[in-house]
């Protein structure tokens, strides 16, 4: 990337960065080179002013680089810092300066094999954290990755939820980088971990080679190679082909995952050394010590380093560019672009300022119109519909698993064996695992159905899964670990809470905990690693209250709103119930949204804006319900929109989840609980064996 000097209407100083040079400019801001007070570089992005003006867009800019920041992994650019400083938000990052790994092999040619294992593994790594921090790279290539001192770096990377899985940008872009894309990507079907593992094989394949795994004449020929063809490896090394191709396989549950690949291509001792000796290592460094010319007070000499005018007007660096964070994914700065997540969903249309009720099953046409349903094929029990790639589960009326496609509502695939009254769970946005009636899990590839494993586990409730593991109880009340991917029982121990006839305990896990919310009220929080207790409390709800995990916080329902430090246990606030009749129900489930919790507690709904740094959170707004008392449905958050059940016999109330503001009611005809899920500007609604699907407009 060429460096240019500051030009007239740029700022000189952002926080302590002085800002030097300007790295690059898109769509949605600029970025520049700074140094700090002790002269450390950093490149600093800025949003527009023309999009500062967007105050939730600005909010979301800042917040989503705090989320970055948890990945702390050797092998990323790291995130320095965020704020806003005169109406416009920025956010500092790590400058590295180096060849990218594409400018590296045009300029050098391919890797040898133990160069090419030695990027293998540590690209391997830093994925697997970045995973592990909850994010997904999504535009893992050459370009992206850039080769210092002290090894490879990935720049670029995605702060974006991950569970929504595609990433939110202009309209008329491209869905990724052609050739290094996963064919799910492509497609315009939620990702995961695995399309980072797929666009991870196509730069090993480029690294070893020279050429690019997928190839075309244009761009589309290139995507249907993608999905449809079989990758070039002709020139890569026998000995590397073995360990590439597994990366590269069609379906991503038959991919490795990071460590996996890390272990397969086990480096020797040494492999390193391309970025150590050698003309890659004269580039490195030349580069390095112009970085440091660049950035050293004016009194400071740095033998043989270019002069400033001109390392500004004509050094290539590998910068780390900054996203600014949307609610379903990133905007990025001079990328190719990407599909909006709602490209398949109708055009926009403005909420009236007016509430209003919608009757989804009589009064067609007036606003929200639902994307399809309501329809009449789930069992008619509170168990919330689960989105999951481009398939939405529903406990099938006939006892089974039913998959519905999220965009038209058709019936994708169904499993009788799966008895669904005993859960099921995704395991990394990839696979699906039920439980059957002789307390074997099963698992299914999310889109397809098809079955890849069952194993005797002698289950009788699903209760969670994260990215590698499945947490369920036994007929025996255990509490037991099974690894998802190599299916190794990793510890079983006593449940706290005794069986109850009131139904299962309901869990939540993140970040190294199992936070298990038992019928009697008592939660205990669980090492996922080796099922140690970390910390519990009793007294919270015992109606079956699911707890709500963000970042380090855990939220819990019940005669108190509790809020905790996930790790700990560590106290951070409470709000106690309003409910005077029936106390023992009190807050329903809560959702935790960001820095923000929504919960509904009786008569009233409520959001919380919520801080790691404080003891109590500040109310943002409280809202009277038409009907409320005895529910503990969790209020489903998406885009600019917060949706809160009411009661069996009420509707559901939509708002804007920053003011509150009343937007419209919506009423499904039937009996029963509301049961609530959303994804990718999609809310799905249950209740009373239907379930439909609304679309979520705005930001």
């Amino acid at each position: 990337m060429t460096t240019q000097p500051l030009a007239t209407g740029d700022p000189l100083r952002l926080g302590p960065y002085r800002l030097l040079g300007v790295l690059g400019e898109g769509g949605m801001g600029k970025v520049y080179v700074g140094r700090d007070g002790d002269g450390a570089p950093a490149a600093v992005k800025v949003l527009r002013p023309e999009l500062a003006h967007d105050r939730h867009l600005a909010q979301r800019f800042v917040r989503e680089a705090d989320m970055a920041r948890a990945v702390t992994s050797p092998g990323v650019a790291r995130v320095l810092g965020a704020q806003t400083e005169g109406g416009r938000p920025w956010i500092a990052a790590e400058f590295l300066a180096g060849p990218t790994l594409d400018e590296a092999v045009r300029a050098y040619g391919p890797l040898d094999g133990p160069a090419v294992r030695a990027l293998a593994a540590r690209l391997a790594r830093t994925l697997h954290d970045i995973h592990a921090a909850g994010l997904i790279h999504r535009d893992l290539k050459p370009a992206n990755i850039v080769l210092t001192s002290t090894g490879p770096r990935i720049i670029d990377f995605g702060i974006a939820r991950p569970e929504h899985g595609l990433t939110l940008t202009t309209t008329g872009q491209t869905p990724v980088t052609p050739g290094y894309g996963a064919p799910e990507q492509v497609l315009g079907q939620r990702v995961g971990p695995a399309s980072d593992v797929f666009s991870l094989g196509a730069v090993l394949a480029y690294a070893a080679s020279g050429r690019r795994a997928f190839d075309g004449a244009h761009v589309a020929a290139v995507q249907y190679e993608v999905v449809h063809g079989t990758a070039d490896l002709s020139q890569v090394p026998p000995e590397l082909r073995e360990s590439i191709t597994p990366c590269l396989a069609k379906d991503p549950a038959h991919r490795p995952r990071p460590p996996q690949v890390a272990e397969a291509f086990a480096p020797p001792k040494g492999a390193d050394r391309a970025w150590r000796k050698g003309p890659l290592a004269d580039d490195i460094k030349r580069r390095e010590t112009a970085t440091k010319r660049l950035t050293a007070p004016a009194d400071t000499v740095v033998p043989t380093a270019p002069s400033r005018r001109r390392f500004l007007t004509g050094a290539a660096v590998g910068v780390a560019v900054l996203g600014a964070g949307g609610g379903a994914g990133a905007w990025w700065l001079s990328r190719g672009g990407e599909k909006s997540p709602t490209a398949d969903v109708p055009a926009a249309v403005a909420a009236p300022e007016a509430a209003f009720v919608s009757l989804i099953d009589s009064q067609a046409g007036q606003p929200p119109a639902a994307l399809w349903g309501p329809l009449d094929v789930c069992a008619p029990v509170a168990v919330p519909p689960l989105p999951v790639r481009d398939v939405v589960l529903v406990y099938a009326k006939t006892g089974g698993l039913l998959a519905l496609s999220v965009t038209d509502g058709k019936e994708r695939w169904r499993s009788e064996d799966v008895y669904a009254a005993s859960g099921y769970v995704s395991v990394a946005d990839r696979l699906v695992v039920g439980v059957d009636r002789r307390g074997r899990l099963r698992a299914y590839v999310a889109s397809t159905g098809r079955e890849v494993w069952q194993i005797e586990a002698d289950a009788e409730a699903l209760l969670a899964a994260d990215d590698t593991n499945l947490y369920f109880t036994t007929s025996d009340d255990m509490l037991r670990a099974v690894d998802a991917w190599t299916l190794a029982p990793l510890w079983t121990r006593p449940m706290t809470s005794p069986r109850s006839t009131k139904g299962p305990a309901r869990a939540a896990t993140g970040k190294g905990r199992l936070v298990v919310h038992g019928r009697d009220g008592r939660v205990e929080a669980v090492d996922t690693g080796t099922g140690e207790t970390a910390w519990k409390l009793k007294g919270q709800g015992t109606h079956g209250q699911i707890p709500s995990i963000s970042g380090a916080t855990v939220y819990l329902g019940g005669p108190s709103l509790m809020v905790r430090r996930l790790e700990s246990g560590d106290f951070h606030w409470k709000e106690e119930t309003l409910a005077y009749e029936d106390k023992t129900v009190g807050w329903g489930s809560p959702t935790a949204d960001g820095d923000s919790v929504f919960a509904v507690d009786g008569y009233e709904a409520h959001r919380f804006l919520t801080r790691a740094d404080v003891n109590r959170a500040g109310r943002e707004w409280m809202d009277p319900l038409d009907n409320a008392g005895g529910g503990v449905s969790a209020p489903a958050v998406e885009g600019g929109t917060a949706w809160l059940p009411e009661t069996d016999d009420g509707a559901v109330l939509v708002v804007n989840k920053t003011t509150g503001a009343r937007l419209f009611t919506v009423r499904m005809e039937r009996q029963g609980a509301y049961r609530l899920a959303s994804d990718a500007h999609r809310v799905f609604m249950t209740r009373g064996g239907r379930i439909v699907a609304l679309p979520v407009f705005g930001e």
